[in-house]
């Protein structure tokens, strides 16, 4: 798999693989004679050369028997975590003092933590206490530390392999970091919501003010598609008794006005938060941010029908111009209206109708994902399409999972794990 070519360090099958002790300090041992041969016959000679190079600069050693050493010498180990954050810094452009560059660091690490609690808490959730964390890489935040880690016996096979999994991934949220600072997505984010509430949203309404609905639906029992929905009030809801196959969903609506007409529109904003960026990455089998993340902003929306979909697409461009940008279109999908889906990702399905596109306008490029009622609760409800089973999907067929939590050091077989998440997560969808 590409995540596996792109990520060789955590491939358990393969040169790099963490084995029941560190690699052996005597260069001319059998174990490095067999090491050397497989990287020779996988082509990665060259690749651990380079790493060889970046872990010894990095400790400021010239051996892997100084590496031995410098794990036993406390002194020295502090002076080589001091210096260590000054060259992070630099190459990661932070700006500010030790501390600061400290703490920033620390939150490459609680990202990297927060990737495997995502798993671990949603799609890995009946698992939970098979991939849990050990206790002392959890609580380390040094790279220094964590390097170190993987070359100490007194480690068992799978805290090393933690170690160096957590490096790997505050490696790729360090990128992500500087990715996010270049391209000043923190002021993008508040520029595109008082975008929205300065001339999308409608000025009769206070910023934040959300009208309240349901949306009682039925749906077919093989599928669990959508076969009918209405839209009722709380009052209306309080008062309804589910019969099999129903489903009352609450949303939050905002308005938008075309002419005198106010129209409302359920609508979820987001900013791709760290963690999610870096199951992107691993996803793609990418290190770059700047190519395999396109979609930092966000918008999805839900209307009552196809027409009100046409009219807030007419509205948001006349809007743009009401802010003095044009707003450009680009990656068009349209799904909603009969159009063929044209998207390629792992674990995505091509029957899930939705309108979707870029709009860049403003310095901005935000995702939109438009809907009706109908295609919305199809998204979030019918068997194979439910954004729920997407998610679980797309970590076990990209690879990711099998990468993260290798079958030799974690015992799990991640083809009936899938399963067995599909079905749960079948079940909690249908029965709630």
């Amino acid at each position: 798999m590409k995540n596996r070519m792109s990520f060789p360090l955590l491939d358990q099958q393969g040169p790099f693989a963490t084995l029941h002790h560190p690699p052996d300090v005597n260069i001319f041992s059998n174990d490095n004679r067999l090491l050397c041969k497989a990287m020779r016959q996988a082509g990665m000679v060259t690749r651990f050369r380079a790493i060889r190079s970046q872990i010894f600069d990095f400790l400021q050693v010239s051996s892997f028997a100084e590496v031995q050493q410098l794990i036993h010498d406390r002194d020295r180990r502090q002076e080589v975590n001091r210096r260590c954050f000054v060259l992070l810094g630099n190459m990661f452009g932070l700006d500010g003092n030790e501390r600061e560059i400290i703490s920033t660091v620390g939150g490459y690490s609680r990202t990297a933590d927060g990737v495997i609690r995502f798993l671990k808490a949603k799609v890995m959730a009946s698992f939970a206490s098979n991939i849990e964390m050990t206790n002392e890489i959890d609580a380390i935040s040094s790279p220094v530390d964590l390097l170190l880690i993987i070359f100490d016996d007194r480690y068992h096979k799978k805290a090393r392999f933690e170690a160096k999994r957590k490096l790997i991934l505050m490696s790729l949220a360090g990128s992500i970091d500087q990715r996010e600072r270049e391209t000043g997505i923190e002021s993008k984010f508040y520029e595109f919501l008082n975008f929205l509430n300065d001339k999308v949203w409608s000025q009769r309404s206070k910023i934040g003010e959300l009208e309240v609905a349901y949306l009682l639906s039925q749906h077919d029992p093989k599928e669990f598609a959508c076969q009918s929905v209405r839209v009722i009030t709380p009052q209306e809801a309080r008062a309804v008794v589910r019969k099999p196959g129903q489903k009352l969903t609450l949303i939050k609506r905002r308005r938008f006005q075309v002419g005198s007409r106010e129209i409302p529109i359920y609508v979820t904003i987001r900013k791709k938060p760290p963690e999610a960026k870096v199951l992107k990455l691993l996803r793609k089998g990418e290190e770059n941010p700047a190519v395999a993340v396109d979609d930092e902003l966000g918008l999805m929306a839900v209307l009552d029908s196809v027409a009100e979909v046409k009219l807030f697409l007419a509205h948001l461009t006349k809007s743009a111009l009401r802010a003095d940008s044009f707003m450009a279109l680009e990656e068009i999908t349209d799904t909603l209206t009969g159009g063929r889906h044209q998207g390629g990702n792992i674990g995505s399905s091509a029957l899930t109708p939705m309108f979707k596109f870029f709009a860049r306008m403003g310095g901005m490029r935000v995702e939109f994902i438009i809907h009706s009622n109908k295609t919305y609760l199809n998204y979030i409800y019918q068997r194979d399409i439910s954004h729920d089973e997407y998610e679980i999907k797309r970590v076990f067929d990209s690879g990711v999972a099998e990468m993260l939590f290798p079958q030799d050091i974690y015992d799990l077989d991640m083809v009936e794990i899938k399963g067995r998440q599909l079905m749960q997560c079948r079940r909690q969808i249908e029965e709630s």
